[in-house]
């Protein structure tokens, strides 16, 4: 009894360690320990404010066609997120639509998560994407392409560039997400708010993408009416299937 009662202690200390080992690493690279003493202090300030322990899960929501970055988060003893803090993108490459192969310039649509923290990026701080994902592989066109990111800079081809001012507090917040434990950190990326109004816009292009828009609707909708990020999985065609 004794023995699996230690083995218990031991593993939790060994996941708090490794957290902190995390973000210690991550604040060796100068980026990160600037943006931390320059941002931190005023974060920790606008999230006490909403309510929300500093021990938070993050989530991020893109936007396209408004360029916009949602950023949502909550304590990590309660289920519902709240907006944080939205960013504008700064600048944009390619079209509606996702990204189906390397050289398009397309930024993706769909659903993923952070899979990188670069602190030595050449675009100052950056989130590397886990594009492409499952549904990507099925539906994708040859060489797929990598490197998609959240940075800094200003500059993309098929990149979500937000200013150096920003990726420093987006950057940090993923660093603490992390650092309190959450493994996967969802980032959700939409052509535009697909609700009524964003999907006769959608419907309205000329495209043939509109089957794929509607797939990408119900995960949109989840989240707009719980405030819960939804499990996603991907059937044998490439579409999205939203759990709860």
């Amino acid at each position: 009894m004794w023995k699996s009662g230690f083995f218990i202690l031991f593993f939790c200390i060994s996941l708090q360690l490794a957290s902190q080992s995390f973000k210690l690493s991550q604040q060796k690279a100068i980026r990160v320990k600037s943006a931390y003493s320059e941002k931190w202090e005023g974060l920790k300030s606008d999230i006490k404010k909403k309510g929300i322990s500093e021990k938070f899960e993050l989530f991020i929501r893109v936007f396209k066609e408004s360029k916009l970055v949602e950023v949502w988060i909550k304590s990590n003893s309660e289920s519902e997120y709240k907006l944080f803090k939205s960013y504008d993108i700064c600048a944009s490459s390619g079209r509606l639509g996702p990204k189906r192969s390397q050289g398009d310039g397309q930024v993706p649509e769909g659903f993923y998560t952070i899979a990188v923290f670069n602190p030595y990026s050449s675009y100052h701080l950056s989130l590397g994407l886990s594009y492409p994902n499952a549904s990507d592989r099925i539906k994708g066109k040859g060489n797929l392409g990598g490197d998609i990111m959240i940075h800094g800079s200003c500059v993309t081809i098929g990149c979500l560039p937000l200013t150096d001012t920003y990726i420093k507090e987006v950057y940090i917040l993923a660093v603490e997400a992390k650092n309190n434990g959450q493994q996967n950190i969802p980032v959700h990326i939409f052509p535009t708010k697909m609700n009524d109004k964003g999907m006769l816009f959608l419907s309205e292009l000329n495209t043939d993408l509109l089957d794929f828009w509607k797939n990408l609707k119900p995960g949109h909708d989840y989240f707009e009416n719980n405030k819960r990020v939804p499990k996603i999985s991907t059937d044998k065609s490439g579409n999205y299937l939203v759990g709860h």
